[in-house]
């Protein structure tokens, strides 16, 4: 088995997320059948058990308080449309998985917007649907689910308080969906106070719900905000409408959580593509780093021992779930991942600011065949972790550069919200740059470009293919948006209310913005090679609008290959995983093979 493949089937362990009043009682992801599914592990007895089994895998779990209860998210072969299931924390009969039952009688099947369990069986419940927007449900145990809020902007369950009494609710009423502002609810759903930074500013400022204490009596909520320019926490009491800021002076972006005893904070700190923690005293206002790795730490939870557990990788290094006690947390049963190699470092004179691109190269002297994997998103950023995907290209002697491009998070709130009306054009702008680099420092051999992404990056493919037909010689796009206006009125309804947000309005309102921005407006113009794979239930980026884009390339007889599988955004099976992964490369290989690119067809006129 080559390394490559090996990276993919190799055993991994999620954070164990625990239960609040039963810490030895833990849920985890894990891909040890060859398909992610949720794990149940009781940390006193050592024991784990597999709590879900479906073909297309299940990712999205709770433990309740008590630690008595697993909820899982059921859809329909990734979907992302369905109900809450739950099943007891400590399996059936003789160890067998248990039945499992619904978790919200009543309710009917919708896409997920939030869940906060309540420590007496009390469940909050967010849904949204194209038909009512979004709502937000009690469900009270043996009683049927109340219906507490309703709106058609999108908006979610961001937590409930510890004594269970209010719930914090994000919402976008102000029709703004990259801003949200904070409402606090008691259960009947009476408004007991309200944050909101969308008002009163020249400039729209987000929010963000980071949880409240978890201390009984406290009604102190940790909140996230953009005030200064940047995410970062403060505490919030909506019973007094005290906000207390906090001293945290570091670069970049600060996320934080509670300390079980509620008395400290741990702050999960961001910044140029690599991140770290530190503990935040609130009566002295110290902060203390906590010694973790260079490199990327994608989760990260404290103990009631006061140990804080954290799953860390950098781009040459697998996985781990270590504790700052020096210990390993969960080790992943079998063979570990073989290394990659490490990210380095560009940074890019753009035409909106200086963009941060990472770059892995395979041995050797350039220029590489190299490939400009694109993240999704576009609020995401590409960071110092271990991916696969990029690690197998670098395996097939192709260098690999990843562009945090404006939109992307991690920069600062005006490099993000740069992203408006221009949509996919501004991306490709720094893109261009960073290709301009790649290919001047000798990195890059410019008859062997590959633009390639899935989701936001698979839509900035094609998109770039069309309107850059002579950057490229190769594309691959995994879950595109290909024709943005069909896009939109095949989308879940949270999608559509951000792309009202991004492009101004509707198709119907700002008709030349959605035709400037969509990929379809170009594809006459496309000369490289195109592959596309797209999920047949993809509710993100539907199946109907990529069936209209490569009916164009068809159409001219342009040179394409599609693929398409049986799941939603993308797949949570292994082996289906690396059949994409080598589909894709063997297609570059077979168009880049000679190391010079292939004579493009003439283009069509562009259509307008």
């Amino acid at each position: 088995m080559p390394d490559w493949e090996k990276r993919f089937r190799a055993p991994r362990v999620g954070l164990p997320d625990w239960a609040e009043e039963a810490p030895d009682r833990s849920l985890f992801v894990s891909n040890a059948t060859g398909t992610y599914e949720l794990y149940a592990w009781d940390r006193a007895t050592g024991a784990q058990r597999q709590v879900t089994d479906r073909p297309n895998g299940t990712t999205d779990g709770v433990l309740s308080p008590d630690g008595q209860w697993i909820w899982w998210f059921s859809d329909t072969d990734g979907d992302e449309f369905g109900v809450w299931l739950r099943q007891p924390f400590s399996g059936g009969e003789g160890g067998e998985r248990p039945a499992d039952e619904p978790a919200a009688p009543g309710l009917e099947p919708s896409y997920p917007a939030g869940l906060a369990l309540g420590r007496d069986g009390t469940a909050v419940i967010g849904r949204s649907t194209d038909e009512d927007g979004s709502t937000i449900h009690v469900v009270r145990p043996g009683r049927e689910p109340e219906e507490i809020y309703r709106h058609r902007e999108s908006a979610g369950v961001g937590d409930l308080s510890h004594d269970g009494t209010l719930i914090a609710v994000e919402h976008t009423e102000h029709g703004d969906a990259m801003h949200s502002a904070i409402r606090v609810v008691r259960l009947d759903g009476t408004a007991v106070a309200e944050l909101d930074d969308t008002k009163g500013g020249t400039e729209e400022l987000g929010l963000s719900v980071m949880g409240f204490a978890p201390v009984e009596g406290d009604t102190r909520l940790l909140v996230g905000h953009q005030r200064r320019g940047r995410w970062e926490p403060m505490v919030w009491d909506p019973l007094t409408g005290a906000e207390t800021p906090l001293a945290i002076d570091l670069p970049g972006d600060v996320g934080a959580d509670w300390f079980p005893d509620g008395s400290a904070l741990l702050v999960e700190h961001s910044h140029q593509a690599r991140s770290e923690l530190w503990r935040y005293d609130l009566a002295s206002g110290e902060l203390t780093r906590l010694e973790t790795p260079a490199g990327t730490i994608s989760g990260a939870t404290a103990r009631p021992d006061g140990t804080v557990e954290f799953l860390w990788s950098s781009a040459e290094k697998p996985p781990q779930v270590r504790s700052t006690s020096g210990r390993t947390v969960l080790d992943p049963p079998g063979f570990t991942a073989p290394e990659s190699v490490p990210v380095t470092d560009a940074w890019v004179d753009g035409p909106g600011g200086r963009v941060h691109a990472l770059v892995q190269k395979p041995a050797g002297e350039g220029p590489f065949p190299t490939v400009f994997d694109i993240h999704g998103g576009p609020t995401w950023h590409d960071s110092d972790a271990f991916a696969a995907g990029p690690a197998a290209w670098v395996d097939h002697g192709f260098a690999v550069v990843r562009v945090n491009y404006r939109g992307s998070t991690g920069y600062g709130r005006a490099w993000t919200d740069a992203l408006k009306h221009r949509v996919g054009l501004i991306e490709l702008e720094d893109i261009a740059a960073v290709r301009e680099w790649a290919v001047a420092s000798g990195l890059a051999d410019p008859e062997r470009l590959v633009l390639a992404g899935g989701s936001w990056g698979g839509y900035l493919t094609l998109l770039g293919l069309g309107t850059q037909p002579d950057a490229w010689a190769l594309g691959l796009a995994a879950v595109p948006v290909a024709d943005y206006v069909t896009a939109y009125h095949d989308e879940m309804e949270a999608l559509k209310a951000m792309d009202r947000t991004l492009l101004g309005g509707t198709p119907e309102e700002v008709p030349e913005r959605f035709a400037a921005s969509s990929p379809l407006t170009y594809v006459d113009q496309v000369r490289a090679p195109v592959y596309i794979s797209a999920g047949v239930n993809d509710p993100r980026c539907p199946i109907r609008q990529i069936d209209n884009y490569v009916e164009r390339l068809e159409r001219r007889g342009a040179p394409h290959e599609v693929y398409r599988y049986d799941a939603g955004h993308g797949s949570l099976v292994v082996e289906e995983r690396i059949k994409q992964v080598r589909l894709e490369i063997e297609f570059a290989r077979r168009h880049l093979g000679s190391g010079s690119r292939p004579a493009p067809p003439e283009p069509s006129a562009r259509q307008a």
